[in-house]
């Protein structure tokens, strides 16, 4: 099991007038390969919690396993904890340094002192695994780049490290619609493929939908729901009293029911497509 969190609480201040308790007593697991949705309001607590889960804060109450090794534990190294979890901040890119892209992506393989063959493996491996053409892209500067192919790149570096859980936090921020598409299907192909354990942070519901297998709903540092995409979005109004929503074809298949036609409930336009195609040959 990749990650277990028992009990786990994060009170920022604590003992002060200013206390808050931003995450509080929650727990749940993360098994092999999954691929799992986090959203939230503002505020909800998810950054705070993704931030615990490669150890960059420590908990105030409870604990967090990663391989069945406790978190800031004597016996368990950080260094070894951060290679295991790789975690993408929102706009990766602002972290760019390098002269080249390359250097760039080889940072971390570097400074785990690692024979240049292996960091050259690694390299190339990561730029791939991104979707980008690691010959024709490896000696340009990172800020010649696109804003997608920045992202690309930082997110690459991470994988460099070769981590067996990813955590992205809002991975299409501030791109054209072009750049989110692109990044999403590399995520999914990279699920597919290599089997990684992914964490997606999003405010997306229609991305949420069309990628993980299962959801964490947070709303006052509690989680509200823990389960699939499709359950947990036929409970709309409580979605909507905790400041979230639901996919737009959702909404149009539960109006389109509310009118009498016969169309099952939708959280993706693929499954919209299908459903309404059936109506129409019905009709025929």
């Amino acid at each position: 099991m990749p990650i277990k969190v028992e009990s786990l609480s994060h009170i920022y201040m604590r003992d002060t007038v200013f206390e808050h308790r931003a995450i509080d007593k929650i727990g749940f697991e993360i098994g092999d390969g999954d691929f799992v949705g986090l959203i939230g309001h503002t505020g909800s607590g998810k950054s705070t919690l993704i931030q615990h889960l490669n150890g960059l804060l420590k908990p105030s109450e409870g604990r967090i396993l990663i391989d069945g090794d406790e978190l800031h534990s004597k016996s368990v190294a950080m260094k070894t904890i951060r290679q295991k979890v790789g975690l993408v901040f929102q706009y990766p890119e602002y972290q760019l340094f390098e002269e080249t892209v390359f250097k760039d992506v080889a940072y971390g393989p570097q400074n785990l002192g690692l024979p240049e063959p292996e960091v050259q493996r690694r390299v190339e491996d990561a730029i791939r695994m991104v979707g980008l053409d690691y010959d024709s892209i490896k000696d340009i500067s990172p800020f010649e780049l696109s804003g997608g192919q920045k992202r690309r790149v930082a997110i690459a570096g991470v994988l460099a490290m070769e981590p067996k859980v990813l955590i992205l936090d809002e991975p299409t921020a501030g791109l054209d619609p072009k750049g989110r598409d692109d990044i999403l299907k590399e995520i999914k192909l990279l699920h597919s493929k290599r089997n990684i354990t992914i964490l997606l942070v999003s405010h997306s519901m229609e991305d949420i939908a069309k990628l993980v297998d299962r959801v964490i709903v947070m709303s006052k540092g509690k989680i509200v729901f823990y389960d699939t995409p499709r359950k947990i979005f036929t409970e709309m109004e409580t979605l909507e009293k905790i400041g979230l929503g639901v996919p737009q074809v959702t909404q149009l298949s539960r109006e389109l029911r509310s009118r009498g036609l016969d169309i099952g409930s939708c959280i993706n336009v693929e499954e919209a497509k299908n459903e309404i195609m059936k109506l129409l040959r019905g009709s025929i």
